[in-house]
């Protein structure tokens, strides 16, 4: 609950920076005006979520350029893999910042994710990107596993107690020594939330990110960024 008190995430603006009801959203960045599709109606199927962008999505991507930009993160030639891509904003951006990128979902998750990869890189990318099947809780193909990622992605990923040690199980196998997780999610559910930091503290250094340190022009109350390190 101490997340909660100090955010106060219900006097922040709900979807401040996505229209879920558009079949389209813009967005700038890395010097490109990028436009992601999004499938409004999948929303009325229950569990699926990544059919549409959220604000932690938006957050991410941004902050991962403004932390580029600072020089507090350093992208070129990395391996990332980004869980749960759901539209695939993030993973675009990292590639756009020269990153080898494995964007993965849910096998029906797809092919939305593939058309926007492919309409938003083109011409001269920095990185790569590839779009994989990853079911969390599955044992991983050795595309993920070597090497091990320099980065793991995610957001909006902790949205069920049901799905938390699946993720766990997955991320303690994706992730090295020198793995660095960066999470970014929408603070709906404080119980879930700290059922996901209880079993993250027992693999992981949990580190929040402090909002000064996000793009000064993508803030919510409503959103919290952890990083997480393999102890």
């Amino acid at each position: 609950m101490l997340l909660w008190a100090i955010q106060q995430p219900i006097f922040s603006k709900h979807n401040a920076f996505v229209s879920q009801s558009s079949l389209q959203l813009k967005i700038d960045a890395c010097g490109r005006s990028l436009s992601i599709l999004q499938s409004p109606s999948s929303l009325a199927t229950p569990g699926v979520t990544g059919s549409v962008m959220w604000d932690s999505g938006i957050i991410l991507g941004k902050f991962l350029e403004h932390s580029v930009e600072s020089g507090s993160i350093f992208l070129q030639g990395k391996k990332v893999v980004e869980l749960g891509s759901g539209c695939g904003l993030v993973g675009c951006i990292a590639a756009l910042l020269g990153a080898q990128v494995i964007l993965t979902d849910l096998p029906d998750r797809l092919k939305l994710l593939k058309k926007n990869v492919e309409t938003n890189l083109y011409g001269d990318v920095r990185g790569s990107a590839m779009v994989s099947e990853l079911t969390w809780g599955d044992g991983l193909d050795a595309d993920f596993t070597d090497p091990l990622p320099d980065f793991v992605l995610g957001s909006d990923v902790v949205y069920s107690e049901g799905a938390v040690m699946d993720l766990m199980e997955t991320l303690i196998e994706l992730c090295g020594k020198q793995t660095t997780v960066i999470l970014a999610g929408e603070l709906r559910n404080d119980a879930i939330l700290e059922y996901f930091l209880d079993a993250a503290t027992k693999e992981f250094i949990v580190g929040r990110v402090d909002q000064e340190q996000w793009h000064p022009d993508y803030h919510s109350s409503r959103v919290a960024i952890y990083v997480l390190v393999k102890k």
